[in-house]
């Protein structure tokens, strides 16, 4: 069963409570703003976004190994 919260009067059905933080240099930090503006969503949505095609892509074996 999915915990409710209470936030500013309303319940939520999926609330999140896990915070993920990571550095990133200016660069990366411009493109992901420029993908904000752009799709007018926030830096969570883009990364939820993204996060999602990297999985479907692994899925699909189509990413190229990389290392970080």
């Amino acid at each position: 069963m999915a915990r409710k919260e209470i936030a500013m009067g309303r319940m939520r059905e999926n609330p999140r409570y896990n915070v993920i933080s990571m550095r990133i240099s200016d660069e990366e930090r411009n493109h992901l703003e420029s993908l904000m503006n752009k799709t007018h969503k926030s830096v969570s949505d883009v990364m939820r976004e993204a996060m999602e095609y990297f999985t479907s892509q692994h899925e699909q074996g189509n990413l190229n190994r990389k290392a970080a």
